[in-house]
């Protein structure tokens, strides 16, 4: 098969982009959660919780009963040092993996495909556990997007594996 951008049908062109695209994604996803990590670690659990109430207040009336309003109320009830502190390490620490891993896959480095799949597969496997215990629409759509940037990174390595061959054999033939 002929890996040559120029010759390569539009649909593996399509599969490239939407790679980057999801990729990019979470990327930013990965920013973010650093950004809510660090606010985590420098904000107190008193003032998250006054914050979400007051988000909570805005809501009452018609919506009080609203699944959203329901969540930022057992939110803000639920949160101590102890749950901010946990959940600022797993925002760090899940936002870091996901920044360097996307910044290593936009730069095509080998190295990052294998460490993508198995981050986001232990990602799915503790997402299908938060699944069981307390369903979520939005985590189950994040664990779907999550399987899909698996195939797609799956693909992309395999790809790049054989761009890589093909390079090889063209310089020693």
């Amino acid at each position: 098969m002929k890996l040559n951008p120029m010759t390569v049908d539009p649909q593996h062109r399509l599969l490239d982009r939407v790679f980057e695209v999801s990729i990019i994604l979470k990327g930013i996803n990965g920013v973010l959660e650093l950004i809510g990590g660090v606010a985590l670690l420098f904000v107190d659990p008193v003032q998250v919780r006054a914050w979400l109430s007051g988000i909570t207040a805005n809501m009452v009336g018609a919506h009080h009963h609203s699944p959203i309003w329901q969540w930022f109320q057992h939110l803000a009830d639920a949160l101590d040092t102890k749950a901010t502190v946990f959940a600022a390490v797993y925002l760090l620490l899940h936002g870091v993996i996901k920044i360097v891993l996307v910044w290593a896959l936009l730069r095509e480095k080998m190295w990052a495909y294998p460490w993508m799949i198995a981050a986001l597969v232990a990602f799915i496997a503790y997402q299908c556990y938060e699944l069981l215990v307390h369903f979520s629409w939005w985590m189950l759509a994040l664990t779907i997007f999550d399987i899909f940037i698996v195939g797609l990174t799956l693909r992309e390595w395999q790809l790049h594996k054989a761009r890589r061959a093909e390079r090889l054999a063209a310089a020693e033939g």
